[in-house]
């Protein structure tokens, strides 16, 4: 059966969706392509999206704006929501909870709910705004949503890179980690301030389209507003460019994590094809908007880039960059097999602040769920005995 003059499975292909009909991480456009069969008039579509991404249902069988026998035929014909899910839950003592959501193929990706966040929004627009906890336990929260099942970036003191690249998130999948998430925690963004950081397995701007296409279906229909996005990249300067030109984008952090290329080359092998100087080029073309900063985050290692001379090569770095910018700090996490180790909390505390004695912002971020494989560098699909019932 073809769609528009183009067989199903190519535009289910094109969008982002894996084959056998999945509606998650399709957007209205592309749901009424892949459903002209049915002759459907453009209120049901809006129903459906609003089913997929507002209601963020897990069965066709619940959306309960369609008629009986529409749902029926739709799901007769080999369509389905696709939601992922969370087959595994591991929570740590601060409350983190970090999962395993299987995609499509029974592969597992990790996601991670940290409620509070963990500091890296301090110093920027995300960390104000309405809120109504009502009887929640928490505040706010964020989601640390992966886009690719390993990574193949290699950052040398990162437990996802012992996976290596395994493959590329579809738009509904990366998007579905955050719906799953949502639906556990019963939350609902507008009510609860949630913000999302694009920081778990995964180089985004490796895995562009489908990135960008779940951006699109979380700022819209999901009603999270991009404003309270981060996506983080190792400084990948062909997606620097394109985000550039993005209409609809979250915030940009940029990996940096040494001072000069000569450390950074050490730990992140990626310099060698683009330098901290052409990664800086590239931020320069993002047009930022009111209040808005570049954020540079720092994993400190100890003994490698945790130095005061180190700390002042970065406030040079950040001074030359000529855009507003922030540098978020990242006391190492440990993982097994990786060979660094955390820097005191006297050596963090003095890099912080030579920072800042120079007017550079500088923040730290907390460490969530480290004794669940859950902070910052530690996301490897790791199993646990204490796993929750899910």
């Amino acid at each position: 059966m073809t769609t528009g003059g183009k067989p199903r499975s190519t535009i289910l292909d094109a969008a982002g969706a894996a084959p056998g009909g999945v509606l998650v991480g399709l957007s209205n456009e592309e749901l009424s392509e892949i459903l002209v069969e049915f002759g459907l008039p453009k209120y049901r579509i809006e129903q459906l999206e609003a089913a997929l991404y507002h209601q963020k249902v897990a069965d066709l069988a619940e959306v309960t704006t369609w008629p009986k026998d529409l749902r029926e035929r739709v799901t007769a014909a080999g369509f389905r929501v696709g939601l992922p899910d969370i087959v595994e839950t591991f929570r740590s003592v601060d409350g983190t909870e970090r999962y395993l959501i299987a995609g499509s193929d029974g592969q597992t990706v990790e996601t991670v709910w940290m409620p509070e966040g963990d500091g890296g929004e301090e110093g920027d627009s995300s960390s104000a705004g309405p809120h109504d906890p009502g009887q929640k336990a928490w505040s706010r929260a964020t989601i640390c949503v992966s886009s690719q099942i390993g990574c193949a970036v290699n950052c040398q003191f990162c437990l996802t890179a012992k996976l290596g690249i395994i493959r590329n998130l579809t738009a509904g999948e990366i998007a579905g980690q955050v719906a799953a998430v949502l639906n556990r925690q019963a939350a609902e963004p507008g009510r609860d301030r949630i913000n999302l950081v694009f920081m778990g397995m995964g180089e985004p701007f490796l895995n562009y389209d489908a990135f960008m296409a779940a951006v699109r279906l979380l700022a819209g229909p999901m009603e999270i507003p991009e404003s309270r996005m981060t996506v983080s990249t190792s400084g990948i300067v062909p997606g620097i460019l394109r985000f550039a030109g993005e209409t609809v984008r979250p915030k940009l952090a940029i990996s940096l994590n040494a001072p000069n290329d000569a450390v950074r080359q050490d730990i992140m092998p990626v310099t060698r094809k683009w330098s901290i100087a052409e990664v800086i080029d590239a931020v320069r073309q993002v047009p930022l908007r009111p209040r808005e900063r570049v954020t540079f985050e720092y994993v400190l290692l100890a003994g490698i880039n945790d130095q005061l001379q180190h700390a002042d090569e970065v406030v040079k770095l950040v001074r030359r960059a000529k855009f507003p910018a922030k540098v978020n700090l990242i006391a190492w996490n440990p993982g097994p097999e990786v060979p660094f180790s955390t820097p005191s909390a006297e050596d963090v505390a003095r890099f912080q602040e030579r920072l800042r004695e120079q007017e550079v912002p500088a923040f730290l971020r907390r460490p969530r769920g480290r004794d669940i494989y859950a902070a910052c560098g530690q996301l490897k699909r790791t199993a646990k005995p204490e796993v929750l019932s899910v």
